[in-house]
Formats: structure tokens, C-alpha cells, sequence
């Protein structure tokens, strides 16, 4: 069982990668809804990212149900998308 401070921890990271998440979509809608070239590139790079980070949490889901450490990966996961969150933050504000 996690220690509650793990959970709350947890709770707060969610929250920021919610937030950032809202930001993230509203540049690339509104990038897309300009149509030319570069919104069809945002949007295939879109598809990527997200097909590589399913990618990534699987093989993470994978090992850790493999040597007993499932209930240990949920931070894992949370902080890895986080990152990716803030990163396409990070390039689409620029």
C-alpha cells in the first residue's frame, strides 16, 4: 500500500499535468485551425507522441507487473506524461 503523502504527491502532479494539458490543447487548436502546412505537421506530431508515450507506459506497466511493483508505478506514469506535457508547453508557447 502507498503512504498517504504518496497519493497526495500523486494528486498534486495530476493536477498540474491537467492544467498544462488544457494549455497544450488550446495552442494546438488553435495552431490547426489555421490549416496550412505546419498545423498538418502539429497534427501528425501530435498522433506520434501520443502512440509513443502509450508505447512507453506499457513496457513501464509491463515490467513492474513483472517484478512485483504494480501499485509503485502510478507516480511513474503521472511524472512521465507530465514531462512530455510540459515539454509541448514548453515549444508551443515559444
Amino acid at each position: 500500500m502507498m503512504h498517504p503523502l504518496t497519493w497526495f504527491s500523486m494528486g498534486m502532479q495530476m493536477a498540474r499535468l491537467g492544467a498544462d494539458m488544457q494549455v497544450v490543447m488550446a495552442e494546438r487548436m488553435s495552431r490547426m485551425a489555421r490549416g496550412d502546412t505546419a498545423a498538418g505537421m502539429e497534427a501528425m506530431r501530435m498522433v506520434s507522441e501520443k502512440a509513443l508515450a502509450l508505447g512507453e507506459v506499457n513496457a513501464r506497466l509491463m515490467a513492474a507487473a513483472a517484478s512485483g511493483r504494480l501499485e509503485k508505478v502510478g507516480p511513474e506514469i503521472v511524472g512521465l506524461y507530465g514531462r512530455k506535457v510540459r515539454a509541448n508547453r514548453r515549444r508551443l508557447q515559444r
